[in-house]
Parts: structure tokens; C-alpha cells; sequence
């Protein structure tokens, strides 16, 4: 799936989806792996992980790399589902 950054708010389902956002994102923001790594103080194995959609990467980590590319989490309701 290719996100527009242009489209928000997006509902992310996954850690491959959340990844594949992140990746958008960046790009949209003319940074390279690289870059982002070094504005978090992260390693760049820990963005190709986040990009590639780990599910076992530090909840923290996460947060704080989508703040740092202007993002933020918000919890919702599901909308009501037919029986």
C-alpha cells in the first residue's frame, strides 16, 4: 500500500503498515534513512526495521520517531460492525 502524505488522518492496521507510512513520510520530508536515524539518536538498522514493519520494536523508539516526523498516535473507536 503507498501512503499519500497529503491524506490524513489513516487508519494503520499493522506493523507493515505503520512502516510503510513512516517511510512516506520521511521521503515526503526529503530524508534519507540515514538522516532520520541520526535526528533520533537511533541507529539506522532501527529505521530500516520500523520501515520494514518489526513488530517487535520498542514502543518508546516508535513514538518517538513519529514525533520527530510530525506525527502522533491516536486511539479510537472502531466504527460498528453488521452481525
Amino acid at each position: 500500500m503507498e501512503y499519500q502524505v497529503d491524506a490524513f488522518p489513516v487508519a494503520v492496521h499493522s506493523s507493515a503498515e505503520l512502516g510503510e507510512l513512516v517511510r512516506a513520510v520521511r521521503r515526503s520530508q526529503g530524508l534519507l534513512q540515514a538522516d532520520l536515524a541520526g535526528l533520533s539518536g537511533t541507529g539506522n538498522r532501527f529505521v530500516v526495521d520500523l520501515e520494514r514493519g518489526k513488530p517487535t520494536l520498542q514502543l518508546q523508539k516508535v513514538l518517538d520517531m513519529l514525533d520527530l516526523l510530525g506525527l502522533e498516535v491516536q486511539v479510537v473507536p472502531k466504527p460498528a460492525r453488521l452481525p
